[in-house]
């Protein structure tokens, strides 16, 4: 057993723990790919219990960074790797529901990442590098894809225009700041008065953007994912606050804030401007 592994105050052990694993992550001394040494060796040398070191463990599965086998065998154990998409978007999806971000900073958080994307793909697109988004769009059009397919592959194809761009944080965070409002997207798919016309306005978009990507027109491809964006996700926003999740809790700040300014002037009206708006 290393010697490198060194004895963590007892305080809030598991975040200690945390802190050791982390410095050897950041000092290059544990990569993707590498195993955590088993428990029973690596709690003692940490000088800590077994269930504060699996609590520090579940942590970092929760995040993406290790992945836990159970067992015996050479697949037992925990792993280094690197997942983050799934981890930001449960992440950011908790967030939303619990009102940390409003609708409007998810709108326009997707309107940045996009535009910066869609432009980059249609400059830095490798030969093949669209065809994955080619393929979603196919299975799009395809007759009687039904609301929860769709949003599934719309989300993909989104994600595989930002992965085509280069620069796989670009693809990260569009694929997490996409998952967090998932839910909500598909509740208004399946809202829709006439789906198969939705589909279709919607297909004819991802089609046109795709041609523009291709074409390597990265401003216009920019400006028409914006106007993709705010057309169908811009409709969510303007829709007024149902009780509960977001939209509640964005009426809680409003009140907390206009009880800490008191009766000052416009504060009124200032809240109820910011709901509107």
């Amino acid at each position: 057993m290393s010697a490198e592994w060194r004895p963590v105050r007892q305080s809030r052990t598991h975040e200690l723990v945390l802190e050791r694993i982390e410095e050897r992550v950041l000092a290059g001394e544990l990569k993707a790919g590498d195993r955590l040494p088993p428990e029973r060796e690596l709690a003692p040398v940490l000088g800590v219990s077994r269930s504060a070191l699996r609590e520090a463990l579940r942590v970092l599965e929760t995040i993406g960074v290790l992945v836990a086998q159970a067992g015996r065998g050479p697949d037992a154990g925990a792993r280094i790797v690197r997942n983050p998409d799934d981890a930001l978007g449960r992440l950011l999806r908790l967030h939303f529901a619990l009102g940390s971000y409003s609708l409007q900073d998810v709108l326009e958080a997707r309107v940045v990442l996009e535009r910066s994307s869609f432009e980059a793909a249609a400059e830095h697109a490798p030969a093949g590098g669209l065809d994955e988004a080619e393929a979603l769009l196919a299975r799009m059009q395809e007759p009687g894809v039904g609301v929860d397919d769709f949003n599934d592959l719309d989300t993909r194809f989104h994600v595989a225009i930002a992965r085509s761009s280069g620069n796989q944080l670009t693809s990260t965070l569009t694929s997490a700041v996409r998952e967090s409002v998932r839910p909500l997207i598909l509740r208004a798919l399946e809202t829709a008065e006439d789906w198969p016309a939705t589909a279709g306005a919607l297909n004819a978009e991802h089609t046109e953007l795709l041609r523009l990507v291709r074409a390597g027109k990265g401003a216009k491809a920019a400006d028409l994912v914006e106007a993709h964006i705010r057309g169908f996700h811009g409709t969510l926003v303007d829709e007024k606050p149902q009780a509960g999740g977001a939209g509640e809790a964005d009426r809680e700040r409003e009140a907390d804030d206009a009880d800490q300014a008191g009766d000052a002037p416009g504060a009124g009206d200032a809240a109820e401007a910011a709901r509107e708006g």
